[in-house]
């Protein structure tokens, strides 16, 4: 099968799978809490979360990205890392959970904090390692398994939390560590599932930690490592930034949390693109194939989303948040206008910043993230006295932008890419109009569900005009001829 219908078909299945599933945990059930409890009480739990992924890095060692690479270039490593690199993870978990309280106390977290957090920590820990065992999966290339996979512990987690939140038990009241305690069993759950899919896709596993293999593999997986870590660290800073700096730091970190929620939530659709296009672009570059049509056509199909969802949101913004929020909404609705232009220059890193990794570009990723992390640091030091969570939000932005510009650029020149002057033009063009018809639907409807339709359906007809979306090449490629 063509690598780029290979591409198409799975991709469908899975945003199909995705937008099923996951919408309603973040909007049904995730949204649902958030409006239960008491605000300053979410925004210490959106704090924590934020403090429990800062260093989720030690779970991890950049050994997922590199075990998807390394297996959909060699598939029969499989039985050589599964038992080793299983059994550091459970090591490396231990680390983590040493770390992370050492560090909560050092900040100054009391007892009812540290309850939190360590379910959180294991939360994590569970969510780690469902990552490792699925990137064995993708890169054995069974797409549609994976596809299937990816949103068991999500499905999991609303049936628990629809019980909790919706089940009318006699005497029963909801808390936010039931929340909390039904995340832990969902994942616990998902994780039994995928390890022995795994186990018999490997015919094998010995729990073991033997020296010799514990040092190559931290060897190989380092660079993979940094980049994840300073990633993580320009990505969660703001929420914690917000809670240390400011003296209303909780309510701040609330207002946050409702409008990343929305940013974070559209960005599961980069994610899911670039956990399909890791595995395809490394098996593409061992073999020297161009990839030049293939990023052309990732990347068109996620531009269309994205700048779809960040203009409409950015127009929409106070609509948006009196509809999902009873709480705060003014103050949110203005940092969701910036995160969700953010929004763009994060998915476009979905299909740069995976492509260098699969070429392993790993010293150059690295350079980036770093210099992405001290300059977020430095903006949110500037901005969050004076602006609050806007602050952040804008700090974000400015990061986001340089960073993927400079990921296109050197993308352009490792792999030789020609300027496409009229692809260029037309996405401008689109982009142009698309500001227009917010305008328009702004300016001549008043209800907020036909602005929505009406916005969404017209600029789906757009990308088709201007063929930014070829239903004409998606037709070759799906019925197997050569474009």
């Amino acid at each position: 099968m063509p690598v780029q219908r290979k591409f198409i078909t799975n991709l469908v299945l899975l945003l199909l799978l995705n937008l099923l599933i996951k919408p309603f945990w973040i909007f049904g059930v995730d949204r649902t809490v958030q409006n239960l409890v008491d605000p300053e009480l979410y925004g210490t739990y959106f704090a924590l979360f934020n403090f429990s992924m800062l260093f989720n890095i030690l779970l991890d060692l950049g050994i997922t990205s590199y075990n998807n690479r390394n297996i959909a270039q060699n598939h029969h490593l499989l039985s050589y890392y599964f038992s080793g690199i299983a059994s550091l993870k459970f090591l490396l978990g231990v680390f983590y959970m040493l770390l992370t309280f050492a560090i909560g106390y050092v900040v100054g977290y009391e007892s009812e904090r540290f309850y939190m957090l360590l379910f959180l920590c294991i939360n994590q820990f569970l969510i780690s390692f469902l990552q490792y065992l699925r990137s064995n999966i993708s890169g054995l290339q069974l797409y549609t398994l994976d596809s299937l996979l990816s949103v068991l512990d999500k499905s999991l987690m609303i049936a628990i939390c629809s019980f909790l939140l919706w089940g009318n038990m006699s005497g029963y009241q909801f808390e936010l560590m039931h929340f909390v305690y039904g995340q832990t069993v969902a994942y616990a759950t998902a994780f039994v599932v995928i390890f022995f899919i795994v186990l018999a896709k490997s015919k094998t596993f010995d729990f073991k930690l033997k020296r010799s293999f514990i040092l190559e593999i931290l060897k190989q997986t380092f660079p993979y490592a940094l980049l994840i870590l300073t990633m993580t660290f320009y990505y969660r800073l703001d929420a914690i930034m917000l809670d240390l700096m400011l003296e209303d730091g909780e309510r701040q970190s609330s207002i946050y949390a409702q409008s990343y929620r929305l940013m974070d939530a559209s960005t599961q659709i980069g994610v899911l693109f670039a956990g399909l296009l890791l595995p395809m672009f490394a098996n593409m570059i061992k073999h020297k194939q161009a990839v030049d049509s293939l990023v052309k056509l990732s990347f068109s199909w996620l531009f269309v989303p994205s700048v779809i969802l960040a203009i409409f949101s950015f127009t929409f913004s106070d609509e948006i948040m009196e509809i999902l929020y009873v709480q705060n909404t003014g103050h949110a609705a203005q940092v969701l206008g910036v995160l969700m232009i953010c929004f763009i220059a994060i998915s476009t890193t979905y299909i740069f910043g995976t492509l260098l990794t699969a070429n392993g570009s790993l010293k150059l990723l690295n350079k980036l993230a770093i210099s992405g992390m001290l300059l977020n640091f430095t903006l949110n030091m500037i901005f969050i006295p004076e602006f609050k969570a806007v602050g952040s939000a804008y700090a974000s932005l400015i990061t986001q932008f340089l960073i993927v510009i400079i990921q296109i650029i050197a993308a352009k020149k490792l792999f030789a890419f020609q300027f496409n002057s009229k692809f260029i033009i037309t996405l401008s063009v689109y982009l142009m109009l698309l500001l227009v018809l917010a305008y328009l639907v702004n300016t001549y409807l008043s209800e907020f569900t036909h602005q929505f339709i009406v916005f969404v359906g017209v600029s789906g007809v757009l990308a088709l005009v201007t063929r930014i979306i070829d239903l004409k090449k998606v037709y070759k490629i799906l019925i197997n001829r050569e474009v």
